[in-house]
């Protein structure tokens, strides 16, 4: 089943346990909201999996789901997607790895431990960055000229 345009509201809802339900065929089916390209194309190409692992539903586009279906949609995904944003790199423990950051992010204040400059990934062009640190956790970095000039001398260092 795939959803391409907007012509009903998605039949989602929570349970008591708050887990995202979809309604198919009179039945409810408990789905985690899965992106297809969650780099490249975050809005485009969300599949609805059952709990046996089987998709339930293909949706092609997010702008094509009601309000109500893309605020659950969109709560599931952030919690699934932990991804803090870069803020600032107030300091490097070395310029060599492994080494240890503290940043500044959106979530907060962090130290992470980048442990091999090949955890740094460009992602469309120098400026959008992807950096992985030694215990799993993915830091975007969607744009490097926002950040302040002693940032940006830090982080040049590895690139």
């Amino acid at each position: 089943m795939t959803l391409t345009t907007s012509s009903a509201p998605l039949p989602l809802s929570r349970n008591a346990f708050g887990r995202l339900v979809f309604l198919k065929d009179g039945a409810p089916h408990q789905v985690n909201p899965v992106r297809a390209f969650p780099l490249s194309a975050p809005l485009h190409g969300i599949s609805l999996i059952g709990e046996d692992g089987k998709e339930v539903l293909w949706i092609a586009d997010m702008e094509a789901v009601d309000p109500a279906a893309r605020a659950l949609l969109d709560e599931d995904l952030a919690a699934r997607e932990f991804q803090p944003l870069i803020e600032r790199i107030l300091s490097v423990s070395t310029f060599s790895v492994p080494s240890i950051w503290t940043l500044e992010t959106d979530r907060g204040p962090v130290q992470m431990t980048l442990k091999a400059e090949e955890d740094i990934r460009k992602l469309h062009g120098r400026q959008n960055l992807l950096i992985t640190s030694a215990d799993g956790v993915h830091y975007r970095l969607p744009d490097t000229n926002r950040l302040d000039k002693a940032s940006r001398k830090l982080l040049e260092r590895f690139l």
